[in-house]
């Protein structure tokens, strides 16, 4: 009996094409040029298809917003996402300006202490600033933070992310059976996990977020609880000047119960979007047609 052929790889898009040519084009560029360039492409290349749905999800999430600030929000977002992927990509440049970011908040000592005691983490954040400038940070001072990534449609792009991405600071897990486990046992381990909350997800549940019905997973509250790791709402902000960065660490929810927990977490990040709005992409689609 012959073993079943694995599933065909699939096909590289447009877009994965011009980001297999583009991006190693403007890693090759030093960082401030390279960042000043990507933002002008954000802004003149991808803005003209990406703000009207950026302007449409702030006009559903905030609908008080006068007009002119909805405009200004969706004429930013493209040049920070932009700028977020390119600035994901450049491991080893993040890590060179590791130490020089400042990491504050009211959940900082809690933090320290479970680093200090080997208890775990679980540091929840979302496509917003730059959550892996936050990663790299923390893990320069001594905290053992992995990441969680799902591989992408084609081999090379998920090369391409890993050679970044390993290049700032390892463990990293795949979206993966494997992963999945070696995830549990870097948090059994008392290791620190950073994740993002902001993706819509088949199992998730109808939460508040920003004052509309979203639907939000409830597995990082249950993980928090099965292996008594804190549960962290962390940021990575943009802020003028070098290093660019500074990190926000909110103070830890309380154990109680999944749901609650959760909705502590879209609490923080709500709150996060409305004093930045132009920081959050907007563009994934946390209300889906099937949401109220």
């Amino acid at each position: 009996m012959t073993a079943p052929r694995p599933a065909p790889d699939a096909p590289l898009t447009l877009r994965d094409r011009v980001l297999l040519v583009l991006v190693p084009a403007l890693l090759a560029l030093p960082w401030r040029p390279r960042m000043a360039l990507t933002g002008w492409i954000g802004r003149r290349v991808m803005g003209p298809r990406l703000a009207p749905k950026v302007a449409a999800a702030v006009r559903h999430f905030l609908p008080a917003l006068p007009p002119p600030e909805v405009a200004r929000i969706a004429a930013e977002v493209p040049g920070n996402l932009a700028r977020l992927v390119v600035e994901v990509l450049s491991g080893p440049d993040l890590r060179r300006l590791a130490p020089q970011v400042p990491i504050a908040g009211p959940g900082l000592a809690a933090l320290e202490a479970a680093r200090d005691s080997g208890r775990p983490a679980i540091l929840v954040t979302a496509h917003f600033g730059n959550y892996e400038a936050m990663r790299v940070a923390l893990v320069h001072r001594g905290f053992r933070v992995g990441g969680y990534f799902k591989d992408f449609q084609h081999p090379a792009m998920t090369r391409l992310y890993l050679r970044s991405v390993e290049g700032a600071g390892q463990p990293l897990f795949a979206d993966t059976g494997e992963g999945r486990k070696g995830m549990i046992r870097h948090l059994k381990g008392g290791g620190m996990l950073g994740i993002l909350i902001d993706l819509d997800r088949p199992n998730g549940v109808l939460l508040d977020f920003l004052g509309q019905p979203t639907r939000t997973v409830l597995s990082l509250a249950e993980m928090a609880l099965k292996y008594d790791a804190l549960l962290v709402p962390v940021w990575g902000l943009r802020v003028p000047g070098q290093p660019g960065f500074r990190v926000q660490i909110d103070a830890p929810v309380p154990p109680s119960d999944p749901r609650s927990m959760t909705q502590a977490v879209n609490d923080a990040f709500s709150a996060q979007v409305r004093a930045h709005p132009d920081q959050w992409v907007w563009w994934h689609r946390r209300r889906k047609p099937g949401h109220p």
